[in-house]
Order: structure tokens, then sequence, then C-alpha cells
């Protein structure tokens, strides 16, 4: 590139952005879609392998899951799935049973989930549920069975 082209992309006020485009960064998008039997997954596996950027799909037929690794967009994977196939597709609503504080709150356990997992909550009632003070920690474990010192009466 010349001195006279470098210039002129520096005084240029014709284009209102950069010329340079951005690059998507490198993710793993994880999606839930029913999959019933192989055909499902083979059309599935054929609309999104077909996607610009897709390096590798994974699909676990009993957990209802794909996972897509590549440099895409999350709601265009999942818009690409639905519109292919014509399943519900929807981004992967559950963590680790492991992850979340209290597995068993109301709008976090789910029924369906796959074994392990729970749906994830972004309401701020159900991640700070109240804990048990001092006192109360006190009078539960004074009729515990686990503690050797509780009370004999029960």
């Amino acid at each position: 590139m010349g001195a006279l082209d470098h210039f002129s992309d520096l005084f240029d006020c014709s284009s209102g952005g950069s010329k340079l485009k951005k690059r998507k960064q490198l993710q793993t998008v994880e999606v839930k879609v029913k999959l019933d039997c192989e055909g499902c997954e083979r059309r599935v596996r054929r609309a999104v392998e077909g996607m610009k950027g897709v390096q590798q799909v994974d699909i676990e037929r009993k957990a209802n899951k794909v996972t897509v690794v590549g440099y895409v967009d999350p709601g265009k994977v999942v818009a690409r799935i639905s519109h292919r196939t014509g399943k519900k597709a929807e981004l992967w609503p559950y963590v680790p049973y492991d992850a979340v504080e209290h597995p068993y709150a109301q709008g976090v356990y789910d029924r369906k989930a796959p074994a392990g997992y729970v749906r994830y909550s972004q309401d701020p009632q159900t991640n700070q549920l109240a804990r048990a003070s001092s006192t109360e920690v006190r009078y539960t474990t004074a009729f515990s069975d686990e503690n050797p010192t509780a009370c004999v009466v029960m």
C-alpha cells in the first residue's frame, strides 16, 4: 500500500464506519432440540454443518442437546435449526446441579431436565433464598440424629 493510498484512507469521509469487519469470537453454543430418532439427528446435523464458521457439531440424543463449536452467532444457530428442521429449538436452559445453591427451589427444579441438570434462573428471589440464621441452625441440629449431643427426648 502506497503512501498516497494510506493518506486517502485516513482522510476519507465518504464511509460512515470502518472498512475492517469485526471477526466473530470462537464460541460454544448449546441448543436444546427434541431428537426422537437417528433421522432427526441427521437433519439437525446437516442443517448446522452447512453454516459458515461451524467447526464441530456434537449431538447427544438422550439429553436432546446439540453442541456447536465455531465462529457463529447463537441466535443464528437456533434460527437455522428451527427453520431447516421445523423443530422447536432454544438455547440450552440448564446448568449442572452443583452450580446452583438451591436446586429444588421453585422455578429452578425441572422434571424434564436431563439427569444432573437443573434449569438456570436469572430471578434474584430464587437465587437469593434466605439462609437459616445461626439460632435456627442451633435449634434444628439440637434434634438431629447426626448430632451426638442431641436431645434424646425425641
